[in-house]
């Protein structure tokens, strides 16, 4: 796995390139200090497969850059890099397409963990943080949610708690396998990327209420 790290701090890059560059099968494959530069390094021949992102950076900061990244079809993932858990910043970064975020304080096991999370996609980064945000943030913008399944309405509500597919699974009776299809049947519909973006789709259209879980 490639990964990429954007940071404005030489000190921050050296130390989350320590970190990561410990996974065998893991290769930082390229830095960058601002948001313009980490364009360029998405766009090469080589891209990575993971950018870790720094939102506030002088000239073009990572939310720019991550609403500028993730608009291609095979973008990589982003994940943020913030100092502050609850943050209205971090949510635009979500909006704009990150997959997830991380505290730039956490332990290298938890940061590894993180980073392997948003590479499968398999579900969002540490889910109580990541939806205290959206919920704390989100607004209802009136658009309407698109015709879905009962099934899929019922995944949707899960995935809005944070859950896995295999927590899903077990909670609905159904095959890890039937839940993946189900998944990406939601994203199709829904004109999303990732599971983050679902979330943040079904709060700002009402399905997710903010503080009831339904």
């Amino acid at each position: 796995m490639r990964i990429a790290i954007v940071d404005d701090d030489p000190l921050v890059r050296i130390g989350l390139r320590a970190i990561l560059s410990s996974e065998p099968d893991w290769e930082v494959s390229a830095e960058a200090g601002d948001g313009r530069a980490a364009l360029a390094l998405t766009g090469g021949p080589l891209p990575p497969d993971v950018v870790l992102m720094d939102i506030r950076m002088p000239g073009m900061d990572g939310l720019e850059a991550t609403r500028r990244i993730t608009v291609a079809q095979d973008a990589p993932r982003v994940l943020v890099l913030t100092t502050f858990e609850v943050d209205a910043y971090v949510f635009d970064a979500l909006r704009a397409g990150a997959s997830g975020f991380v505290l730039k304080r956490v332990p290298p096991k938890e940061l590894i963990e993180a980073v392997r999370v948003v590479a499968s996609g398999e579900s969002l980064v540490f889910p109580a943080s990541t939806r205290g945000v959206i919920e704390r943030f989100a607004v209802r913008t009136g658009r309407p949610l698109p015709e879905l399944s009962q099934r899929e309405r019922d995944v949707l509500r899960s995935l809005a708690r944070g859950r896995s597919n295999a927590e899903i699974a077990g909670e609905l009776f159904l095959s890890v396998q039937t839940v993946k299809s189900h998944v990406a049947s939601l994203l199709l519909k829904l004109g999303v990327r990732d599971r983050t973006q679902a979330v943040i789709a079904a709060y700002e259209t009402g399905f997710v209420v903010a503080g009831t879980g339904r």
